[in-house]
């Protein structure tokens, strides 16, 4: 394992054309789209950009599927031109690349997605080779958005759970991204997942829904709740740490059952330009600290720095700045008292 170093993000590979509207219409009306941005989008595009901006120098590689069109080569153009390595990413020649139609809704702030997998429903654990990667953490996503890889295979209740199995018995340490759907659906892929995962990293709504645990009320978040969750995930599987974001802070728990805290940063709402990728941003700001040694806190805390960085803008990745930047504007914005648990 002290050989390895970087982290492979695999799976979901799309574009994202971001629109900004004023408002979300109601079904038979107008909304004029302000403004057009296409982006690589997917929690393998996105970790792996992210990751990029925070460290050029940092190991990244990458695994998935596009299509033999023009989004396609735009999402390899993408690759080469943040250095990430991207012989796993793989070509298939019939059918679309993966897109998303991401709508921003400037008056509420709110955002809706409009996703046509292509390609991407026949992505498969064939399509996953761990034998020749350098990278010492498998960064998976996104169960629910991949028809084949949802579905069993072998004698797994998903491919999803045969990826990670594979690699695991490769050397890595593996994490998974998870997509808020259905309660029902983010248990049965979070626990399909846990007997094969090192790190998880999700949502409140997410360590809520794979636990069976209301993290949730009218008001928001149950701090002490996100902590029943956690101690009931972490004995489902051999999770060496679990770690929860959300709006005001973070909250994660080692495989001793230690706790640890934080606020999030105070990224002024005059500078908020939507949240689209915050949770990717978060992942990929802690993973690149948990990777280069820091302690679990402030792993959570650049987490949520490069959280607050993207939410500068619409995209999911143009707003993350290096780390020597992301820790100047997290000390310029400060952080939130940490939750009470």
């Amino acid at each position: 394992m002290t050989e390895r170093r970087g982290i492979l993000t695999a799976g979901s590979w799309c574009v994202d054309n971001n629109k900004s509207v004023p408002v979300w219409p109601l079904e038979d009306t107008m909304s004029t789209i302000l403004e057009l941005d296409r982006q690589g989008g997917g929690s393998g595009s996105n970790m792996a950009i992210d990751l990029k901006k925070l460290d050029p120098a940092f190991p990244v590689e990458t695994m998935g599927v596009v299509g033999h069109d023009d989004d396609g080569r735009f999402l390899l153009s993408q690759c080469d031109a943040a250095g990430i390595d991207r012989h796993g990413l793989q070509t298939l020649p019939e059918g679309m690349t993966a897109f998303c139609d991401c709508f921003n809704a400037l008056e509420s702030g709110r955002r809706t997605h409009l996703y046509y997998p292509g390609v991407a429903d026949a992505l498969c654990p064939d399509h996953f080779d761990f034998s020749t990667t350098k990278a010492r953490i498998l960064h998976l996503g996104l169960p629910g958005a991949h028809r084949r890889m949802d579905d069993p295979w072998g004698d797994d209740t998903t491919g999803w759970a045969t990826v990670l199995r594979a690699a695991r018995q490769k050397g890595l340490q593996t994490n998974l991204e998870l997509v808020s759907t259905t309660r029902e659906k983010v248990r049965h892929f979070g626990r399909s997942c846990l007997p094969h995962l090192d790190l998880l990293i999700v949502n409140d709504y997410e360590i809520g829904a794979v636990a069976d645990v209301e993290t949730r009320d009218g008001n928001g978040t149950l701090p002490p709740r996100i902590v029943e969750a956690l101690r009931k995930v972490l004995a489902l599987g051999p999770l060496t740490l679990a770690a929860v974001h959300f709006p005001e802070g973070a909250i994660a728990m080692n495989r001793d059952g230690g706790v640890f805290t934080v606020g999030s940063a105070q990224l002024p709402t005059q500078e908020i330009a939507g949240v689209n990728g915050a949770g990717d941003a978060f992942a990929a700001g802690f993973l690149y600290f948990w990777h280069e040694g820091y302690p679990i806190g402030e792993a959570l805390r650049f987490g949520h720095a490069t959280a607050a960085a993207s939410m500068r803008a619409v995209s999911t990745t143009t707003g993350v700045v290096s780390a020597g930047e992301t820790l100047a504007l997290a000390e310029r914005w400060g952080f939130r008292p940490p939750p009470l648990v």
